[in-house]
């Protein structure tokens, strides 16, 4: 299938590595024009080389946190600048901090709210003016299965992408008699560093080892694995293509089936 993304123009952040990284390289092959974000300029140097090489895509690296406001702006001025517009924004983020409620301070809950929640704010308040103009808009903002089946230890996580999905939803309601489509994609366990390094803090709680913690997840999954990142970054694109175009206000589990509910 065409999913119509050739030159089409795309912001990806927290694209480094991980879910982002593979979405980004996946858009690449379809033919978009792509901007890659991430804090280390080191890994988006890296990304940015392996991408163009492997699919000749035009592809442009930004190093920022975007938590910041400058760095926000940055993104979508370095895109425009670049490329003359902004069709696609994928909104991606590392997680908060891991814990139970007793273990967790007033500043970790603002450090989650800033990373999750406010991040994706941004990001598309200063995406809009150019979406508007795109005549085929899409904004994808990524969140996690948590959302509808809360995981022990995640409370930060449980609770604030929470509230991107209804960030996610309001805004499809909102501006989709502007065109402009909204979906958020809640991933299951994954094969990601942010996966490892949970993994690690469940082994060291429980005495485990990391494959221990691993093995004791893919129980939960009715494929008996989890995810590579491949996988969901072909749902993701599919959703942010012009394929998708009568898809907004959509949330996408991509958890091979971990969240038991019927919804």
């Amino acid at each position: 299938m065409d999913l119509q993304l050739s030159n089409k123009i795309a912001l990806v952040t927290g694209a480094s590595k991980g879910l982002g990284y593979s979405t980004a390289h996946i858009l690449a092959e379809e033919g978009a024009r792509v901007v890659i974000n991430s804090r280390d300029p080191q890994h988006v140097e890296d990304a940015v080389q392996t991408i163009r090489r492997e699919t000749g895509a035009e592809v442009i690296g930004i190093t920022g946190d975007i938590t910041l406001n400058e760095t926000v702006a940055n993104a979508i001025q370095t895109v425009v600048n670049r490329f003359g517009g902004l069709d696609i924004l994928i909104g991606n983020a590392g997680g908060p901090t891991p814990g139970k409620f007793d273990s967790l301070t007033d500043e970790d809950w603002y450090k989650g709210i800033e990373l999750s929640l406010m991040s994706q704010v941004r990001l598309i308040r200063a995406a809009l003016p150019y979406l508007r103009k795109s005549s085929c808009a899409s904004v994808l903002t990524i969140s996690s299965y948590s959302v509808k089946q809360p995981i022990p230890n995640l409370i930060l996580s449980n609770s604030i992408r929470a509230s991107v999905v209804g960030l996610t939803k309001s805004l499809a309601l909102e501006l989709g008699n502007e065109g402009i489509r909204f979906n958020s994609i809640l991933p299951g366990w994954t094969r990601t560093e942010r996966v490892i390094d949970l993994m690690k803090a469940r082994s060291q709680q429980n005495g485990t080892t990391i494959e221990d913690e691993i093995a004791s997840q893919i129980k939960e999954s009715p494929l008996g694995r989890i995810a590579e990142p491949i996988e969901f970054g072909r749902a993701a694109v599919f959703l942010v293509s012009p394929v998708a175009s009568y898809i907004t206000g959509t949330t996408l589990s991509v958890d091979g089936g971990m969240v038991k509910g019927t919804f």
